[in-house]
């Protein structure tokens, strides 16, 4: 193979799979290592992907999330209509899991008065919301994502081994029917996984505008998660969808 065709070859897959390793473009081009490695460095410099450890990912991956504090202030109305409607489902007491993110903070906020709750969170506002709070919060430590606020990488993971949740609450930057949820970074959709496999109640949280819009870095299938609140009706296609990979859907109405 050619290697311009090799090129754009690779580029079809990191567009199917949002980021190929140097491993993957080794084994699915028969190409040496050092020959994967001398494509992606290419892909990069030119402009057609982005270089991350290991492989590659779309070449908007790291413009393409905007700063928490942005996020913050859009659709309040919304994000308050899903927290209540997920604070109502979660416990009153035990240990439960706060995803990072604008959404997840809302509901983590709701939980800061149940006196009996210890809530486990890599959420650096909700961490600092802790300090008032009835409830008990637990920072996972790690890194500082500046742009999420959120706390990634392996101290963060490292600390989840040890842990399990009676539940957990996990936000996504974009939602596919086929495949499930996605996220914009690496690092966070490994603390979303990990936290997943370690709940009871699983549920994710957010809005229908995520709907048919998947991000670069794909951390759960349908069947990683027991419940999805969001504030709109879903198409027939979807129910099914869930209901076949046993999610229970919850709306988040108007009130």
């Amino acid at each position: 193979m050619l290697s311009d065709e090799r090129h754009r070859g690779i580029l079809r897959l990191l567009a199917e799979n949002g980021r190929v390793t140097v491993a993957e473009i080794s084994e699915r081009f028969r190409v040496s290592p050092a020959t994967a490695r001398r494509d992606a460095s290419l892909l990069a410099d030119t402009g057609q992907a982005a270089r991350s450890h290991g492989g590659l990912l779309p070449s908007k991956f790291f413009q393409s999330e905007p700063h928490f504090r942005a996020k913050a202030g859009q659709n309040m109305g919304m994000k308050a209509r899903i927290a209540r409607k997920a604070a109502a489902l979660l416990p009153h007491e035990g240990n439960v899991f706060v995803d990072a993110g604008t959404t997840c903070l809302e509901v983590g906020n709701l939980l800061l008065d149940r006196p009996d709750l210890h809530i486990f969170t890599n959420s650096i506002p909700l961490i600092t919301q802790g300090v008032n709070a009835r409830a008990t919060v637990v920072s996972l430590g790690g890194e500082v994502r500046k742009v999420s606020l959120a706390l990634t990488g392996s101290l963060a993971q490292s600390w989840l081994s040890h842990l399990r949740f009676d539940a957990a609450v996990i936000g996504a930057s974009g939602l596919d029917l086929a495949t499930g949820a996605y996220t914009t970074e690496l690092h966070e959709g490994a603390i979303k996984t990990e936290a997943l496999r370690r709940a009871g109640l699983r549920m994710l949280v957010a809005d229908a505008e995520k709907w048919d819009k998947p991000t670069a870095v794909h951390f759960a299938p349908w069947s990683a998660f027991s419940a999805l609140v969001t504030n709109a009706e879903l198409s027939r296609e979807a129910r099914l969808k869930l209901a076949s990979s046993n999610v229970t859907y919850h709306l988040a109405l108007r009130s």
